[in-house]
């Protein structure tokens, strides 16, 4: 009887030790997925999402790359309408800028929240995939995208200020704020635009990246950047785009004053800004840890 009683206390307690480690190892596993859930990104993953990203877009089809690209030139005015109704009941104060420039984000909120291409976004998601990858196949889809999606954002632009210039169309209050926020926007020469134009390349680019870490305050990410960039007077192409448009529809600039003053050295500015200066930057931050796994993936194989 004391051996069958001796066993049993036995195996009672390996039983209670047997539970004991197997709740150890649940609490441990928990505590490791809050743990993870609550540290910030590290800038290999912040590079493996927009990667992934920037895969996906270079292989959409051409139709949807046209339409997004064209939804997106349209819905950027509301950047402009919304500074522009700022600036119209504003006083005529230094301090103006500092706030009229909150309604600039606007239109970036429903562009990047809509998941619709922004040529300037593609500025760092479609060429981390080809600076990775260093192939021609990679190279020519991504100059494809960008065409596309420029070409299809001007297009949209031109609709937006073309229909924002019809008479009644925007309050007759309204039009000169609108005019005055546009020739702002468009103001210098080619060399200032191009340099203009570069922080504004680099502050887009920047948005691109810390979106995958700001889960929850995307939000206050895009207004801050936004912000920070109609503030400073840096120059967006697709944006100004808008606002150079007005101009042109309006008389107060010719087409051909829009293109070459403003249209294409911004356009160099931001690729500068945002392909050049930043892409580069943060892919050397990750290139030694990327390459590393690449070469242990084709050891293991």
């Amino acid at each position: 009887m004391k051996s069958d009683s001796s066993q049993s206390d036995a195996q009672g307690g390996s039983d209670n030790g047997s539970g004991k480690v197997q709740n150890n190892a649940v609490r441990e596993r928990h505590e490791e997925r809050s743990v993870k859930q609550a540290s910030r990104l590290s800038a290999r993953l912040i590079y493996a999402v927009i990667r992934h990203d920037g895969d996906e877009e270079l292989n959409r089809p051409l139709t949807s790359l046209v339409w997004s690209g064209l939804a997106a030139g349209i819905l950027i005015s509301l950047s402009v309408i919304a500074q522009a109704s700022l600036h119209a009941r504003l006083p005529d104060e230094s301090w103006r800028i500092l706030v009229e420039s909150l309604g600039y984000s606007a239109g970036f909120m429903v562009v990047i929240f809509g998941r619709m291409q922004l040529f300037t976004e593609n500025t760092i998601t479609t060429v981390l995939p080809v600076v990775a990858e260093r192939s021609l196949t990679c190279l020519l889809k991504m100059l494809r995208l960008w065409a596309i999606v420029l070409a299809s954002n001007i297009l949209g632009c031109a609709i937006a200020s073309g229909f924002l210039s019809i008479p009644h169309v925007i309050p007759d209050e309204m039009t000169d704020s609108l005019l005055a926020v546009a020739r702002h926007a468009t103001d210098g020469d080619m060399g200032q635009n191009f340099y203009r134009a570069m922080p504004a390349g680099i502050i887009i680019a920047a948005v691109v990246w810390i979106m995958p870490a700001a889960q929850g305050s995307s939000f206050l990410v895009i207004l801050a950047m936004t912000w920070l960039l109609a503030a400073s007077g840096s120059a967006h192409v697709v944006a100004g785009s808008v606002e150079a448009g007005l101009l042109v529809w309006s008389g107060h600039m010719s087409l051909t004053e829009a293109i070459s003053r403003f249209f294409f050295p911004v356009l160099a500015g931001n690729v500068a800004g945002g392909t050049a200066v930043f892409t580069l930057l943060t892919w050397g931050q990750v290139k030694n840890e990327v390459i590393g796994e690449h070469d242990e993936a084709d050891d293991e194989s």
